[in-house]
């Protein structure tokens, strides 16, 4: 493979000074998120009583002793993993209904009550070996609320009966020091929508090298939806307040954001479920829209999530398998072996010349992001019929960009930084030619929606002074994700939003899934969504003199 390469600086001007315009540096990771973040694709493994119940959230409705697992295999799940080159494992040891993988005094509902090895089976401890032998990353996902203490969807950990909260903290806490004590290193922890329980002093003793997905102690972002996919551009950075609230989103992505929270994009193998049914199976994403995914997560610098289902057998099924091996082969048949490659380079112009002249329809750049986001806009270029031609253009890098275009001839290329914040350092710049390339959909990246009229009251309902409205969105929010009300008052007339509160099945979510600006309401939706599902939105507003008011809808995220 051809080597030679030119690294030239631009002469356009001087490089800018690696400072923001309020002053400051740019965010960069901490060496724990680098870590994290070099793994570059996870893989989930979902398995639940509700695999049994043909559900996705677990009803108590089976009795223990029909989980039997007679082929549970952990070593199965980890070459799954490695087939498709996720580093990771992100196993969910405690899912809603919790039911512990684990061996625990602090519930009866767990896998010592069950027949799985006379009761002695930890299913927890055996992936962590299993990760172990085969060179993988553990990560473990327990859930902060509990059914079996009213602690629902949503809820954070926050029990419905308030005299229960004290203790139900306890059992919380119990669990999750034994799930960071006793199972190895874990880099990864999932406090899946939040947590409102204070684990703050277990977490400094027993995460100091774990990367917490959401809550007060998050390090690392939701994409804000489940569909595998980001719109670009993509940053990983963000402003602090907007960190704050523990459940940020790709939404609140500022190149200029004064902290690096970096993006993990998830999605379901089967759309859209995250266990195992028979019905389930038969929805399984191709091949094709695993790339599409690909492209859209890792190729815009995220971290890539994907999930997988254990039958009630405890194996992974067989199509799975196969179809997880075609991915990761799809995936080294494209990008393993470059035309050629430059790395560890500086300068706002970097040149790579090909060993001859020939097609290509592909360009990875990796940004040496240990220095933030430096790349805030930039072109490729080839160089064809003795002069350049742009290629493609982008903004955001980070990590890693995939660029594809039309298959064109030509000797050479060329990055072109157009702007930046500091000097530019390139991780590394390569050239590919994928045979049979067929680009993927440019649709689906929209950020915005139209608006659509869900709800609207007349001034019997908007007396003078303080109203308190409900507003059922169950038909609306059909996906997790983000989505946006707006209050539309007849001639314009004033209203002013007071409060909002969102119910999810009946119990009131945290605080921070909704968020008051103006005349706008911003609704976080982290749980999956079912038939069973309900989201209630109460809305308070204070009016005058109107005769009628509207509420818009729309999501605000859509792929």
């Amino acid at each position: 493979m051809m080597k030679q390469a030119i690294s030239v600086l631009s002469l356009m001007g001087n490089l800018c000074l690696c400072t923001l315009s309020n002053g400051q540096s740019p965010a960069k990771p901490t060496p724990i998120q680098y870590r994290w973040h070099e793994q570059e694709r996870i893989m989930f493994v979902c398995l639940d009583p509700c695999t049994w119940q043909g559900r996705e959230y677990d009803n108590h409705s089976i009795s223990l002793d029909r989980i039997k697992l007679e082929k549970l295999d952990t070593d199965q799940w980890c070459e799954a993993a490695r087939s498709w080159g996720a580093k990771e494992i992100l196993f969910v040891a405690k899912h809603t209904g919790g039911f512990c993988w684990w061996q625990t005094e602090t519930t009866d509902y767990g896998i010592r009550n069950t027949s799985y090895k006379n009761g002695k089976g930890d299913v927890l401890k055996e992936l962590s070996e299993s990760c172990k032998k085969y060179g993988l990353n553990l990560g473990i996902y327990v859930y902060p609320g509990d059914e079996t203490w009213g602690a629902g969807i949503g809820s954070g950990g926050r029990t419905k009966d308030p005299s229960k909260q004290e203790q139900y903290n306890e059992v919380f806490r119990q669990q999750l020091r034994e799930t960071l004590d006793n199972y190895r290193d874990v880099i990864e922890i999932w406090f899946d929508g939040s947590c409102i329980i204070n684990v703050s002093d277990i977490i400094e003793r027993h995460a100091s090298t774990s990367v917490v997905f959401q809550g007060p102690h998050a390090t690392i972002r939701w994409a804000g939806t489940e569909s595998g996919k980001l719109f670009y551009p993509a940053w990983n950075t963000l402003n602090s307040e907007d960190m704050a609230t523990g459940v940020s989103t790709q939404i609140h992505g500022s190149p200029d954001g004064d902290v690096w929270a970096p993006l993990e994009t998830n999605t379901t193998l089967y759309d859209h479920h995250w266990f195992w049914s028979p019905a389930k199976a038969k929805k399984s994403k191709t091949l094709d829209q695993l790339m599409d995914c690909y492209y859209k997560s890792v190729g815009y610098g995220s971290v890539f999530l994907l999930n997988s289902t254990p039958d009630t057998t405890g194996l992974i099924p067989e199509k799975d398998m196969k179809l997880y091996k075609e991915f990761g082969e799809e995936i080294d048949r494209r990008f393993k072996t470059p035309i050629n490659e430059v790395k560890n380079q500086e300068g706002e112009l970097l040149t790579l010349i090909l060993p001859a002249c020939q097609k290509i329809n592909h360009v990875i750049i990796m940004e040496d992001y240990r220095e933030g986001h430096r790349i805030r806009e930039y072109s490729i270029e080839g160089y064809k019929n003795s002069k350049w031609i742009e290629l493609t253009r982008g903004k955001s890098i980070g990590r890693k960009k995939i660029d594809y275009f039309p298959e064109t001839e030509v000797s050479k290329i060329r990055l072109k930084t157009r702007k930046s914040v500091g000097k530019p350092i390139i991780r590394s710049l390569s050239a590919y030619y994928v045979k049979n390339f067929k680009m993927p959909k440019r649709e689906g990246v929209a950020a915005w929606s139209a608006w659509k009229k869900v709800e609207s009251w007349t001034k019997e309902v908007l007396r003078d002074g303080v109203v308190k409205i409900k507003v059922d969105l169950s038909e609306y929010i059909n996906l997790p994700g983000q989505y946006t009300l707006q209050i539309a008052p007849e001639n314009n007339t004033r209203v002013e939003l007071l409060d909002a509160e969102i119910y999810y099945e009946g119990q009131r979510g945290l605080d921070e899934y909704v968020t008051i600006s103006g005349t706008k309401i911003s609704i976080n939706r982290t749980a999956m969504v079912t038939d069973e599902s309900s989201s209630i939105l109460f809305v308070t507003m204070k009016s005058s003199d109107i005769d009628s008011v509207s509420f818009e809808f729309k999501p605000a995220l859509i792929y």
